[in-house]
């Protein structure tokens, strides 16, 4: 069975429906208001234990964070190392219009708490067999890193939100590198996407790379092995949560020894399901409801991949 240990953000998503996004200047009434359990972070411990991983997760949560912690308990994932703090746990405000497109406004709270006395423990009770997951949600993301690489432990990295923080990480140390093609041609320093992977075997040659490429689908390369994927024609709801879902899925099924092929097609039709309902964590397929409408067709034939722009 995967086995991941997860040091991911944490955040209270308060989704409003709009006819279109805010403008700058613009004053307007939401259609509708939700609060969800969401954050890079909770979103991928969710779909990696929905995919069938043994998922730990790291982290910390405020005074308001009792939502955040029941998301996590009713999904399976080990709490023993979630701690709380006296502060106001991450949050995020989400616009979502008609298109099913989402703009998202972040702030960190309890997600910028970290301490390196805390990732040594959790570090320590998790051993060293696994992988470790961090996004660029929280604080000491570099350390995490190396203190997991050092104990012989994989590591990945999702490098979103992209800014210049993840320029800053020993990206050298990193086994999976998780992102979309704008974030992968910023760490590449590339203008075209074709260029994306070659640079970036060039610069981190020991660095296998899963980059993903919106309604063209995804591509990703391990070592010599590189696999392609299209999509499923579905109807997007929401894509809040939809790349959490395929990456937290598509590593469930790389670290259980399946091919890169196996894995992405998998991904799909879990991130393919995930559009097509609103909100964040809540959104995440099970396991079974993926292998099932794969089996009987439900979201009709899986497209060629759609080639770089």
């Amino acid at each position: 069975m995967a086995r991941i240990l997860n040091f991911g953000s944490l955040n209270l998503d308060q989704v409003y429906r709009v006819d279109a996004f805010v403008q700058p200047g613009e004053t307007k009434s939401s259609l509708s208001l939700t609060t969800h359990c969401g954050g890079k972070g909770l979103n991928q411990s969710v779909a990696a234990s929905r995919a069938g991983a043994e998922v730990w997760h790291a982290g910390m949560i405020g005074t308001d964070g009792d939502m955040l912690d029941q998301k996590l308990r009713e999904n399976g994932v080990n709490l023993s190392l979630l701690e709380r703090s006296s502060g106001v746990s991450g949050h995020a405000i989400i616009q979502v219009d008609n298109s099913g497109q989402n703009c998202i406004l972040l702030y960190g709270g309890t997600n910028q708490a970290l301490t390196e006395a805390y990732i040594d423990h959790a570090l320590d009770a998790f051993g060293n067999e696994g992988l470790v997951l961090v996004q660029n949600e929280t604080n000491l993301v570099g350390s995490i890193i190396q203190k997991a690489h050092k104990r012989g432990l994989m590591v990945a990295i999702n490098a979103a939100p992209m800014d210049e923080k993840v320029f800053t990480y020993p990206l050298k140390l990193v086994d999976w590198l998780i992102v979309n093609e704008i974030e992968g041609a910023a760490i590449a320093k590339c203008e075209f996407e074709v260029d994306i992977l070659p640079k970036l075997n060039k610069l981190y040659p020991n660095m296998n790379v899963l980059l993903t490429l919106g309604k063209r689908g995804a591509v990703c390369v391990r070592g010599g092995e590189q696999a392609r994927s299209g999509i499923y024609l579905t109807k997007v709801v929401d894509t809040t949560a939809a790349g959490d879902t395929f990456l937290g899925y598509f590593l469930a099924e790389v670290l259980d020894q399946k091919s890169l092929q196996d894995a992405l097609a998998l991904a799909t039709a879990a991130s393919s399901i995930c559009v097509g309902v609103m909100g964040a964590a809540d959104s995440v397929p099970l396991r079974a409801e993926v292998l099932a409408a794969v089996e009987h067709g439900t979201l009709g034939k899986l497209g060629e991949w759609g080639g770089w722009r």
